[in-house]
């Protein structure tokens, strides 16, 4: 086995985090050393070309065997040197054992308790940072595993000092930068006693240093900030809360002489507490003064957007729409925490919790804003049509234009708001380029004879290895109905229709690369759009999807069996108090209640009526790794409980995107020309585009969608997109200016002649 890492990639580590947004550290690699996913966080150890060993916690560097010293010292240091005399210590966190290492350095220090809530850390450090760990099996070293609030919770006034070595304020550690547990370390001292925490980056975190700052002034006689360099910690600095309970305690002071330090000295000590100006101006009087740059320095009218929905695309929309610092943006999801997960890293960006189906709920935040992008199920997008009407407010989704939707043009028309759809990937993207070669063809005397346009949305070659080909990054039961839609396209100037039952039948081969193995089928009613792309001249006109070979007669057996059944079923509902396996409910659909497992199989085989043994001998394997032929005992799901919900929760356990692994999109347009001398000749337009295996990239679909929604709000914000009613972006007035936005974020659809 060779060990990989998703943040190694080219042989550089990237330390790339929603907390650091627009900047990253990479430090090349000479080898993965350990790669292990604890109960708590994901836990990397490499070493590096230059900086020795590298101990990464979720992606975000914890410690380097070159420069781990500074921060070791200073936060051990400055609140034990300032400390008369320090006998007991606490640290939480900190299971590398580098300041355990650094406390021990004060000939005061009787005992020392290292509380850390992963054995992990210390298990690895151990192995790999020994020169860090070594002095946890010291005989004055008492080494806790768990978590540090119910530690201090049993331990009140018993310590001197307490220093909080904690990663950053996500995960595990969020706990340990809120007032409860400053409460706790309060609590927790002696009289006189400091503590010492982990208190983030000037130039990266000061509103929050500001919070923590004014948090603990009211919690503490004596509340200080201070900080260290570290190349390898974000923008190379690091600073530390420092407190006291002893009333004029000078904690700037050093009161004793340290000997076998790197880093800190009696000047050093002195120095780390001199803020830089914007620094002090933001702790003393709270006013930022660092420079606003670029679209921020100019002021211009304020617009509010309301957005609902906090599913995969929602966040390439949400970090579009608040580049604009004129524009402040509320998530409204059903559950608050939902919209706090996607809020909490976005600038100008308030949380709600929001029931659409509240309706003056609904009006009245619809109407508190200025603009409302809808990333909820398309069913509900009429009703939030409605209340836009009623409010005035501008509204933009990605889904299609639904008859429920398309009855409000004139009702929008009326209302003098734009109702802008279809702007994603597919619908979207699609639009926006076969809009223009259909455009440019017309433009040169020429008729697009046949349109085909495919589009799949698919694990990467590596990633697409379980029976299907397939991985979930959106809802499971909404990708498997769609394979039971039925399908309308028009081919060689005939109509032709396919039941759903009946479409994973018609999927054929489809050529695009040699590189990939595509099949594809037509996918909804591909008629209308001869009309919307205004080509009433061609014969062919079929829009479909694009999966891996394979995956359409597995489908096609999981139809067959009627797994895909949404329907209810008496005998299902009677037994869902009961322990029912998945072969058992297998043998009910079939009839063949009690049959061994030779028979199931025969039955299987009759039922879907294999094209080969190879293809037989494949999909039964599939079927068991699924489970369906085990005595796994699946929870019934569904309202009321039905097959297709109580598969779905078995697949997207067993079909989810680990990390590192990445999702590829693939669109692809073909038009065959015939020219004004008769020649004929075959155009196609490409996107290829894989997602980001980076701790907080975006999936290639996420991005594809979520990325065409937010410049479409952003347009018809600034009045680009300003024609009044219910739009899709099906002609050159809307399409251009979507396509020039997009093409400015790097995406764009590769043209050739074939």
């Amino acid at each position: 086995m060779v060990l990989t890492h998703h943040t190694i990639q080219d042989g550089w580590f990237r330390e790339i985090s929603p907390q650091w947004p627009g900047q990253a550290m990479s430090l090349k690699v000479v080898k993965i050393l350990h790669v292990e996913k604890s109960l708590y966080q994901d836990v990397l150890v490499f070493e590096s070309e230059t900086y020795g060993n590298v101990l990464v916690l979720d992606g975000v560097i914890q410690c380097t065997e070159r420069d781990e010293f500074s921060y070791q010292e200073m936060i051990a240091h400055l609140p034990l040197a300032s400390h008369p005399n320090p006998q007991k210590v606490l640290v939480i966190g900190g299971g590398d054992g580098g300041v355990v290492r650094e406390v021990l350095k004060h000939n005061t220090v009787e005992e020392v308790v290292l509380c850390d809530i992963d054995e992990a850390v210390i298990r690895v450090s151990k192995q790999f940072l020994p020169h860090m760990s070594e002095l946890l099996d010291d005989s004055r070293v008492t080494v806790h595993i768990g978590d540090g609030f119910a530690f201090l919770q049993n331990h009140e006034a018993t310590y001197d000092v307490i220093i909080t070595d904690s990663s950053d304020p996500v995960g595990p550690a969020e706990s340990l930068f809120q007032k409860p547990y400053f409460q706790l370390l309060h609590d927790a001292l002696r009289e006189g006693g400091h503590i010492s925490t982990q208190g983030e980056c000037l130039w990266i975190h000061l509103p929050l240093i500001k919070d923590l700052h004014e948090m603990t002034k009211n919690l503490f006689q004596v509340a200080e900030y201070a900080f260290t360099t570290i190349p390898t910690y974000p923008s190379g600095q690091i600073g530390f809360v420092l407190c006291s309970k002893e009333a004029g305690r000078d904690l700037r002071t050093p009161v004793r002489k340290l000997e076998g330090c790197r880093y800190w000295n009696e000047d050093v000590h002195r120095a780390a507490f001199m803020l830089p100006e914007f620094g002090k101006a933001m702790l003393r009087e709270g006013k930022n003064i660092l420079p606003v740059l670029g679209k921020a320095a100019t002021e211009g009218t304020r617009k509010k957007i309301l957005l609902l929905g906090s599913g995969y695309v929602a966040r390439p929309a949400a970090e579009y729409i608040v580049r604009n610092p004129n524009n402040e943006l509320t998530i409204a999801c059903r559950t608050l925490k939902s919209a706090q997960d996607l809020a909490s890293s976005l600038p100008r960006t308030t949380p709600i919790s929001l029931d659409v189906n509240d309706a003056s709920a609904l009006e009245a935040q619809v109407g508190a804003h200025d603009l409302v992008v809808s990333l909820i199920p398309y069913t509900y997008h009429a009703q939030v049509i409605r209340a836009a009407i009623a409010k005035k407010t501008h509204v933009v989704t990605t889904s299609y234009v639904s008859p429920s939707m398309r009855e409000l043009d004139e009702e929008a028309k009326k209302a003098g708001i734009v109702v802008f759809n279809e702007i994603g990937l597919d619908p979207g993207i699609d639009h926006l380029y076969a809009v223009k070669t259909i455009d440019e063809v017309h433009a040169k005397g020429g008729k697009v004879k046949e349109f085909l346009s495919y589009c799949g949305g698919l694990p990467s070659p590596p990633a697409s290895y379980n029976p299907l080909g397939y991985k979930f990054s959106w809802s499971s039961r909404g990708v498997l109905l769609a394979l039971l839609n039925s399908a309308a396209y028009y081919e060689n100037g005939q109509e032709a229709t396919i039941s759903g039952q009946d479409l994973m039948g018609h999927a054929q081969p489809y050529y695009i690369s040699p590189a990939y193995a595509f099949v594809a089928y037509p996918n909804r009613d591909s008629r209308p759009f001869r009309e919307f792309y205004s080509i009433p001249e061609a014969d062919t006109v079929i829009r479909g999807t694009l999966r891996y070979q394979g995956f359409p007669e597995f489908i096609k057996a999981l139809v067959d069996l009627g797994w895909l059944d949404a329907s209810e079923k008496d005998w299902l509902s009677e037994e869902a108090g009961k322990q029912l396996t998945f072969s058992q409910i297998t043998q009910r659909l079939l009839g063949l209640e009690g049959a061994d497992d030779s028979t199931l199989i025969n039955k299987i085989k009759s039922v879907c009526s294999f094209k080969s043994s190879a293809e037989e001998s494949r999909i039964i394997a599939g079927l068991k790794w699924i489970g369906l032929l085990s005595d796994i005992i699946p929870p019934l799901r569904g309202n009321p409980v039905n097959l297709l919900d109580t598969l779905c929760g078995r697949l997207e356990s067993l079909m989810k995107y680990e990390p590192g692994e990445a999702d590829l999109v693939m669109l692809q347009h073909k038009f065959v020309v015939e020219w004004s001398d008769g020649k004929r000749e075959t155009l196609t337009s490409t996107l290829e585009a894989y997602g980001s295996t980076l701790p907080g990239g975006h999936s290639a679909m996420a991005l594809l969608v979520g990325l065409p929604c937010g410049i479409a709000t952003q347009l018809v914000l600034d009045g680009v997109l300003a024609t009044p009613g219910v739009h899709a972006p099906y002609s050159k007035e809307f399409c251009d200016p979507l396509r020039v936005a997009l093409e400015s974020e790097g995406i764009t659809m590769v043209e050739r002649v074939e």
